[in-house]
């Protein structure tokens, strides 16, 4: 599948990218990870820094060219389904329960971020969740009080105290702090160059052809060599839909933009993360070096579409959106791409054992929070494989 189609913005960040080699004749480990975007660069990491098991990682591309490169880097521990709608929905223990965990893999992220060897471009930022409309401020009201009572980090704001940071005027809003922006791309490069120094085998343009269960764990076959593994994770995002239909996922596809470089933000409020209650909703953030990325229109395809007009008119009325809400910035379109992205049935990741192939994982984080899903999925699965338990797996079963 073609994951995203357009002109990309990371990768222009960031060119000082390690060149793995392809994999070449026969060799063993412990635990091989396919896959080099988020959630396996984050599994290499956490793997090659909290335990001693021998690691490899093969990617059919060059590692961080999937949907790393189109990822907007917007974390947040809020998701896209509220709270209180996950209460309802899942009960008040498990919703609470699900909500930490994201919370604490925000914080997890951080911490990673401060100890790379590099600067990824982390920045920690408060989020301004506005009402698109007035008949959305109850459910907004009915989120704060979700949040306040489970001790969540957020504040509510009427429209006078968002008109009164902002050009815009909005009926109500949420802020919640926690939250960070990054550059997605140059975290996954660093994170995999850093794995690699303490010792993960990382192999690029290496496909996964053939997979077989043996006694001891599996064989893997790639086109010019085999791997022997003990553990395998899948950490393939939405590159595999025959997958991602088999788990009760759907695959749809979302525009983004990004403008020039701007001489001032300073109408930006702090620079806040912005979204909206509207689904589809309209999300914006700003960049390091002073642009606006800004993304939204979400289809029910899958496969990012082959016309770059298609493509630019999408990011022109992205980018009409971004002036109607601060139309004294007067932006210009920079780069406009779209690209795959799933959800699952419910909302959670997939993360976990397969029920009838043992040492068979899978770290998938469909959804708005990807990255903080994949987060949470490497520290499962790490504790997975060498405690054999952890107490959040049962939320997040691929067999649910």
């Amino acid at each position: 599948m073609k994951l995203h189609n357009g002109q990309l913005y990371w990768p222009e960040t960031y060119t000082n990218i390690t060149q793995y080699p392809e994999l070449e004749g026969n060799i063993s480990c412990d635990v091989l990870i396919v896959g080099g975007g988020m959630a396996g660069a984050l599994c290499a990491h956490v793997l090659s820094k909290e335990t001693d098991l021998d690691v490899v990682l093969m990617d059919r591309r060059h590692p961080g060219s999937g949907s790393t490169s189109a990822n907007t880097g917007l974390l947040q521990f809020s998701s896209d389904k509220m709270l209180h709608e996950l209460i309802e929905e899942k009960g008040t223990q498990d919703a609470v329960y699900f909500y930490q965990l994201c919370q604490q893999a925000m914080k997890d992220l951080s911490k990673i971020a401060s100890g790379l060897s590099e600067d990824a471009e982390f920045r920690p930022k408060e989020s301004l969740y506005y009402a698109s409309s007035s008949g959305d401020v109850p459910k907004l009201v009915r989120e704060y009080d979700a949040l306040k009572k489970h001790d969540f980090p957020v504040e509510f704001l009427q429209a006078s105290d968002i008109s009164s940071r902002f050009p815009f005027s909005k009926p109500a809003a949420l802020v919640t702090s926690g939250d960070a922006d990054v550059n997605p791309y140059k975290f996954v490069q660093i994170l995999l160059k850093d794995a690699a120094s303490a010792g993960v085998r990382i192999y690029a343009h290496t496909p996964l052809i053939h997979k077989t269960k043996t006694v001891h764990g599996f064989t893997c076959e790639s086109e010019k060599g085999t791997i022997e593994a003990r553990y395998i994770i899948f950490a393939t995002g939405y590159e595999n839909d025959f997958l991602a239909h088999q788990l009760g996922a759907d695959l749809n596809r979302s525009y983004a933009m990004v403008t020039e470089p701007l001489p001032s933000l300073k109408t930006w409020y702090k620079e806040w993360m912005i979204w909206e209650t509207r689904r589809p909703y309209l999300y914006m953030r700003t960049t390091k070096d002073g642009r606006i990325m800004a993304g939204g229109l979400d289809e029910d395809k899958a496969e990012a579409p082959l016309n770059e007009g298609i493509i630019e008119e999408r990011g022109e009325r992205i980018l009409h959106k971004i002036k109607e809400h601060f139309p004294e910035l007067s932006p210009k379109l920079s780069h406009a791409w779209c690209a795959t992205f799933g959800e699952s049935h419910d909302g959670f990741p997939y993360i976990g054992e397969h029920p009838n192939r043992l040492g068979e994982y899978y770290c998938l984080g469909f959804g708005g929070n990807g990255t903080v899903y994949s987060m949470l999925g490497a520290t499962i699965i790490k504790d997975l494989i060498t405690k054999d338990f952890h107490p959040a797996a049962r939320l997040f079963s691929i067999a649910r």
